[in-house]
């Protein structure tokens, strides 16, 4: 039996194309907002990771009964490596109670942002010392600034994360009391928006 060539399926060319054209334009038009959702993604792990990092030097801080440091850095995380504000890396570090005192494990732990999501921006204070009551503490003694090449820091500390293509901006706010709290700076701080700034 033949088949008459009206009853034949398929699709012509030109409807292939057309079909093809519309995918690719779709395609090009989600783009730019899949990259930012990425950015805003990398954004937040990070911020996620320095949060944790904060809560870790502090609970440490509590569990030992001793000031604890919480340092950003540029080189490996290792004890006494130099403080950077706008560090890569992190670490704790147990701070000894005079200058002549060895601490057995100064070292507690570290990380790097790197690692997470590259290309992520913290913006911050370098150091950050949490007393056995969880509290942010002034330490500007000779060993403090001599390991580190800079004091810690009183006033409530603010790190800022950015990350290429993203469209917001994510901040991790430590006050005095010890409170550590991640928030979503594009926003305000509302009944509506509790994840606000």
């Amino acid at each position: 039996m033949l088949i008459h060539a009206k009853y034949r399926s398929g699709f012509s060319l030109i409807e292939l194309v057309i079909t093809l054209t519309i995918a690719a334009l779709l395609l090009f038009l989600a783009e730019s907002s899949f990259s930012g959702w990425i950015g805003n993604a990398k954004a937040r792990s990070v911020a996620e990771s320095l949060q944790n990092g904060l809560r870790l030097a502090q609970a440490e801080a509590v569990r030992r009964n001793r000031q604890v440091a919480f340092v950003l850095t540029n080189s490996s995380p290792a004890v006494n490596v130099a403080a950077n504000a706008n560090g890569n890396n992190w670490y704790a570090q147990v701070l000894p109670i005079y200058s002549t005192e060895v601490v057995s494990v100064p070292y507690v732990q570290g990380g790097s942002f790197a690692s997470i999501a590259s290309g992520v921006t913290v913006v911050g204070s370098a150091l950050i010392c949490f007393n056995s009551l969880g509290r942010v503490v002034v330490n500007s003694s000779a060993s403090v600034t001599a390991a580190f090449g800079a004091s810690c820091a009183a006033t409530n500390a603010v790190y800022s994360i950015t990350a290429p293509g993203a469209n917001r901006t994510y901040q991790v706010q430590v006050n005095m009391g010890g409170q550590v709290r991640m928030c979503d700076a594009s926003r305000a701080l509302s009944p509506t928006a509790p994840d606000g700034c």
